[in-house]
């Protein structure tokens, strides 16, 4: 598998096929497009993984182009500027509408290699509007139970089959299918992941096939995938016409974006995340059978935390070493006995809660040990994800409106944390219309991607 597609649009053939030379002997695959609209044109056939637009070019110039790419919010690809007059102004609207980086010319083979290669490698790299996919862990533990779901793990990466896997929320669901990803002959391709719960009706379609609208293409999360691997999150939760759609194309094997009429190959592995019965669901008539089959080649289930409790004293070294590297927090560690009593817990949250736990300690507490009287303290706490009771006092001190907005957070936070990230869940449990849900989490600032799962393995 070639490392990632390149588009490269320059209206001068000899940087074209300079920089195509270049990137197709480091083993890129590349397209060149001489002009904003046969560049279009190239996009409704395959999305790249990286374009190098040049800023001035006859009709069209880049930097328009680029806009028009990114009127969903997002760029859905990353996109380097190359330029030979540019001015601060130029860079500064570029940057403004997506653009990574920028090279001039004449061109640095060098110093274009290392652009590409950083660009590529960037965070928000992957073509998925809503961004990209947390950082792949190894489960942990060393309990039998999961030795035994590693090993499967293992022997599934290498083969390219579609995985379910089930599990209570907070159990790490997402992190093995991240792993399973990691691992597979599809790792240099795409990992992209999206939360089946948070879209509905059209824009389900839109975000799975993605769009047309006249010469504009959006891609959709499917092709953003494309030679890699699509982690649906929550896939009873799918709706009804996107179920349709996608049990269409997994029997063409190819789909059409949502307005187009061209077809693209459906070039993905697709890995499952449910905490209900996708068979049961199909009995109930709540979700289509030949999707919940297909979805369900191999079935994969993450044990929950209390059955593999042993293994909690290694994952809570993990968890501190990890808060402390990647939010610096002060480092503290756990007594013998403060282990001991997180071992008898029953974790209704699994890895997700004792995340919490460990990180709210590391922040709140005092001194290097952390003694069994604190994390009894802590198990006792009624909220078993967001702040505690003990911030009630403070806000009572807050406008009413700052102290409205604080409940209204805490509470949504919690019931996201119940629906296992589910939005359709959380209006049901909120009894909100869904439209206004959506608006108001906007407003609080609540991702509900981040409704689910955290911190399940090691890095």
């Amino acid at each position: 598998m070639s490392k990632a597609y390149v588009l490269v649009v320059d209206d001068e053939p000899d940087i074209r096929e300079l920089v195509r030379e270049i990137l197709e002997d480091e083993g890129y695959a590349v397209a060149t497009a001489e002009s904003a609209d046969q560049a279009r044109s190239l996009l409704r056939e395959r999305t790249p993984q990286l374009v190098l637009l040049d800023i001035w070019m006859p009709g069209d110039d880049g930097i328009s182009l680029l806009r028009e790419w990114a009127q969903g919010g997002v760029c859905p690809f990353p996109v380097v500027m190359i330029s030979g007059h540019g001015t601060v102004e130029t860079a500064v609207e570029a940057t403004r509408h997506g653009a990574m980086d920028f090279v001039e010319k004449p061109l640095s083979m060098g110093k274009l290699l290392a652009t590409v290669e950083q660009a590529l490698n960037a965070p928000d790299a992957v073509a998925a509007p809503a961004g990209a996919p947390a950082a792949v862990v190894e489960p942990v533990g060393r309990s039998s139970a999961m030795r035994d779901l590693r090993e499967q793990a293992e022997r599934l990466a290498g083969t390219d089959s579609w995985v379910l896997i089930s599990g209570e929320p907070g159990s790490g669901r997402k992190c093995l299918g991240r792993y399973i990803h990691s691992l597979s002959e599809r790792r240099s391709g795409p990992l992209v992941e999206v939360a089946a719960g948070t879209i509905a009706g059209q824009s389900a379609a839109h975000e799975l096939f993605g769009q047309v609208r006249g010469d504009q293409v959006i891609p959709g999360r499917l092709e953003a995938a494309a030679g890699g691997t699509l982690i649906l999150d929550g896939a009873a939760d799918l709706d009804a016409e996107a179920q349709t759609r996608l049990a269409s194309a997994i029997d063409a094997g190819s789909f059409q974006r949502v307005g187009g009429s061209e077809r693209l190959s459906l070039d993905v592995r697709m890995i499952a995340i449910s905490r209900r019965d996708l068979t049961a669901e199909a009995h109930a008539g709540r979700f289509r059978p030949d999707l919940a089959y297909a979805l369900s080649v191999i079935p994969l289930t993450v044990p929950p935390l209390r059955e593999h409790a042993e293994d909690i004293p290694e994952l809570v070294v993990f968890q501190v070493d990890r808060l402390v590297e990647r939010e610096q927090l002060g480092y503290r560690r756990f007594t013998v006995a403060a282990q001991n009593r997180l071992r008898n817990h029953h974790w209704p949250g699994n890895v997700q809660e004792l995340h919490n736990l460990v990180q709210r300690l590391l922040v709140l507490g005092d001194g290097i040990d952390i003694e069994v009287g604190e994390v009894e303290a802590a198990l006792t706490e009624r909220p078993a994800a967001v702040g505690g009771d003990s911030d009630w006092p403070q806000a009572l001190a807050l406008p009413l409106r700052e102290a409205r907005e604080r409940f209204e957070r805490d509470y949504l936070q919690r019931q996201l944390q119940r629906a296992d990230g589910s939005v359709a869940q959380l209006a049901r449990l909120a009894g909100m219309e869904r439209t206004h849900l959506y608006r108001k989490l906007r407003a609080l600032g609540i991702d509900p991607r981040e409704g689910g799962e955290s911190g399940g393995g090691r890095a």
